[in-house]
C-alpha cells in the first residue's frame, strides 16, 4: 500500500509539481484531479486517438473560455460537442464585455435595469441579446449568400471566421478546422435567430450532416478518448456515438451532478460501461468539482508538462 502524504507547498510552487502532490495526499477529490491529469496526459500523447471535448455552455460566460479557446488553439482536441449557449456567449464576448456579479444580487431589480444574471456573473442586454441578434443576422446574410444547406459544424466554422476575434472559440476552430458540432441548436439566441430567418427563407440547418461525420470519425478512429465537462446533451452525444465502436478508452468526468436521481448528466463511467459506451478496459476517472475551478488546475499542470 502506498502511504498517505501530506502537501507541503513551497514558495514559487509549480501547478504540475503540486498536482503530483495532490496524488499522493490520498484524498478525496484531490487524488480524483492527480489521476485525471494522468489520464489526459496518457490520452494526449497517443498518436491515433480520436479525442473528444464536451461542455455546457454556462462556463463559456466565464473566464474558463480562455482556456476552452487555448485547448482548441493548440488542438488538443479533434472534435468539440457542446450547446447552442456556446454560440451565443462566444458572439456576445467577442465584442460586448460580461461583469463580475453575486449570487444574492436582487433578481427583480436587475430586471427593471435590463441586466441579465448568470450565476455570479451579470450580463447586460446589450451584451447579450442585441449585439447576438446584430451579429448572427449579419454573419446569416453573408453565409446565405454562399450555402443554404449547413451543418452545425459548418455554421460554427463561417461564424468563426466571420468573428475574425482571437479570442472566439469559434474563430479557432474555424482556424483549425476543429468541428464543433451542436445538437440542441435551437436551444438559444442564435439558433432562435436561425429559426426565424427559416420563415421566409430558403435556409435549413442539416443535423444528420453533423451525424455523418461524428460516425465516420469514430469508425475511422484507432483509440478515442473524452474530457466530460458537466452532463446534459454535450456529454451524451460523446458516449452515444462512442458505444458503436467498443466505447470510449480514456474518460475524464468533471460533474457536480450525483447519480443517484437516474440523471444522464449524474451518471458515472461505470453505468457507461454497461451500455457499451465506455470500455470495460478504459482508463476512467470522475473528479466532483466546480468546472470553473478545476479546469485551471488541470489545464495548467498539462501546460508545465510541456515546457
Amino acid at each position: 500500500m502506498e502511504k498517505v502524504r501530506d502537501i507541503n507547498i513551497k514558495e514559487n510552487e509549480t501547478i504540475k509539481s503540486l498536482i503530483e502532490k495532490m496524488s499522493s495526499s490520498g484524498g478525496f477529490m484531490a487524488k480524483n484531479l492527480a489521476v485525471s491529469v494522468k489520464i489526459i496526459k496518457e490520452f494526449q500523447n497517443e498518436k491515433k486517438c480520436l479525442k473528444f471535448l464536451s461542455f455546457p455552455a454556462d462556463v463559456i460566460s466565464t473566464g474558463i473560455r480562455g482556456i476552452i479557446k487555448d485547448m482548441i488553439k493548440e488542438k488538443m482536441f479533434d472534435v468539440v460537442i457542446t450547446t447552442c449557449g456556446t454560440l451565443d456567449h462566444d458572439i456576445a464576448r467577442s465584442f460586448k464585455n460580461y461583469y463580475q456579479g453575486a449570487f444574492n444580487l436582487n433578481d427583480k431589480e436587475l430586471y427593471k435595469k435590463k441586466i441579465h444574471r448568470l450565476g455570479n456573473i451579470i450580463i447586460p442586454t446589450e451584451s447579450y441579446g442585441v449585439i447576438i441578434e446584430e451579429k448572427i443576422k449579419e454573419f446569416l446574410g453573408k453565409i446565405l449568400s454562399e450555402k443554404k444547406d449547413i451543418s452545425t459544424y459548418e455554421l460554427c466554422w463561417e461564424i468563426g471566421k466571420r468573428i475574425n476575434n482571437e479570442n472566439s472559440i469559434l474563430y479557432w476552430a474555424y482556424k483549425n478546422k476543429i468541428p464543433i458540432i451542436v445538437p440542441g441548436i435551437t436551444d438559444g439566441a442564435v439558433g432562435y435567430n436561425i429559426w426565424q430567418l427559416t420563415q421566409n427563407k430558403d435556409f435549413k440547418i442539416n443535423l444528420m450532416k453533423d451525424e455523418t461525420l461524428l460516425s465516420d470519425l469514430v469508425w475511422t478512429s484507432g483509440k478515442r478518448a473524452a474530457l466530460i465537462l458537466g452532463g446534459g446533451i454535450s456529454k451524451h452525444h460523446v458516449i452515444w456515438w462512442n458505444q458503436f465502436k467498443e466505447g470510449l478508452d480514456y474518460a475524464v468526468y468533471i460533474t457536480t451532478a450525483q447519480e443517484y436521481d437516474g440523471s444522464l448528466s449524474g451518471a458515472q463511467p461505470r453505468e457507461a460501461i454497461s451500455w457499451g459506451k465506455i470500455n470495460e478496459e478504459a482508463r476512467y476517472i470522475t473528479v466532483y468539482e466546480d468546472i470553473t475551478i478545476a479546469l485551471p488546475l488541470i489545464y495548467g499542470a498539462l501546460k508545465n508538462e510541456k515546457r
